[in-house]
């Protein structure tokens, strides 16, 4: 049946009565989260201070000086890309290493996957994540199963594609998706997701230098909102490891990308007005990702709310709460939460009722401790 906007209002209904006042109070003419910096990281060293475009440049940058062997490569790559996250690669490493494809997704990732095969360390930039399904084939039928198929004489872990991804407040249906559990299917692909500067950085340089291929998800709303002092020296950050930000003892918080600082903003709240403590954890990547740090912090407070922009119906999200309750049944103490965008396109003019606000979570928070 096609979508029409009648069906879209009956998706989208549950949300309209609680938010309608309060995105009219608290969203209109801003983003749909506030931004929580990093605490001060433990890196050693010179800090500067960088938004998350910036840092990812300074990660890109980082590659290209230590790696005689890396590219950079993409659609506008040459002058910076739509976002400004190449600005300049090219003037300093030459179009040999930083150079412009077609406008050609497969095209892209099937360069990436020889390049990467004949020994070079190949980057590529899928300009946004919305596109990224013309090369679905190849990522995941060609780069994820290459070292299994050959019984690893041959691989092509030196492939890494980076795409933004997500809302940013006009980007509509063809600009705002967040296609990350489509690959989470895929065994020998690594996916990250960053939630700002610091952790763009490390986790970028980390996945340039697997073993194995990499997706890294940038939020595009996060390219320029996202500011904080980031290590001027070569660091990684573990792939697979979740971060727990924020401890509490009431309910557990699980969120990626964007949407961890939409947990953090609605635990100040329910802390605040509720007296409800809550521990909210950045799972940092979905594949692989953290089932023991996940797991056990439910374990400790007895309920769970995950929350991604992604549709409901088989995000992440599904994944996260089968195990939940495969592997902490006897410690709930109420059904695991899932806040997510609803089953239809992602909607322009609509995206205020379409996001998982901190609104939308609060509302969920109080029925799991009321349960």
């Amino acid at each position: 049946m096609a979508l029409n906007k009648s069906s879209f209002f009956v998706k989208i209904s549950p949300y309209l009565n609680r938010q309608h006042v309060r995105v009219s109070q608290h969203n209109r003419c801003s983003s749909h989260f506030t931004y929580s910096p990093d605490p001060k990281p433990a890196i050693k060293g010179e800090k500067t201070k960088m938004n998350m475009f910036q840092a990812i440049n300074n990660a890109l940058e980082t590659a290209l000086r230590t790696d005689p062997k890396a590219i950079i490569f993409g659609e506008d790559v040459g002058f910076g890309g739509v976002f400004r996250c190449t600005l300049d690669l090219q003037k300093k490493y030459g179009k040999d290493r930083v150079f412009n494809t077609p406008l050609c997704e497969q095209g892209i990732a099937g360069f990436g996957i020889g390049a990467a095969a004949a020994g070079s360390t190949a980057i590529a930039e899928i300009q946004f994540a919305d596109y990224i399904f013309p090369a679905f084939d190849q990522i995941v039928n060609e780069a994820a199963k290459y070292r299994y198929r050959s019984g690893d004489q041959f691989d092509c872990g030196k492939l890494t594609i980076r795409a933004p991804c997500g809302a940013v407040g006009h980007g509509a249906l063809y600009h705002s998706q967040s296609p990350e559990a489509y690959f989470a299917h895929t065994p020998g692909l690594k996916v990250v997701i960053p939630r700002g500067p610091i952790k763009a950085k490390g986790l970028l340089l980390s996945c340039i230098r697997d073993p194995d291929p990499c997706l890294v998800f940038e939020p595009k709303a996060l390219y320029r909102a996202a500011v904080e002092e980031v290590p001027v020296s070569d660091y990684q950050l573990p792939i697979g490891k979740a971060d727990v930000l924020k401890e509490g003892k009431h309910l557990t918080m699980i969120g990626w990308g964007t949407q961890v600082h939409v947990l953090m903003e609605a635990s100040e709240i329910l802390l605040k007005e509720h007296d409800i403590s809550c521990e909210v954890i950045d799972l940092v990547s979905i594949l692989p990702w953290d089932r023991e740090t996940v797991c056990e912090s439910v374990r400790r407070t007895g309920r769970a709310l995950i929350a991604h922009e992604a549709p409901l119906t088989s995000g992440f999200g599904a994944e996260l709460a089968a195990t939940i309750q495969n592997d902490c049944f006897l410690n709930l103490e109420a059904p695991v939460a899932r806040v997510t965008g609803p089953d239809t396109p992602f909607p322009h003019v609509f995206e205020p009722f379409y996001l998982p606000t901190k609104w939308r979570c609060i509302d969920e928070a109080l029925k799991l401790i009321n349960y």
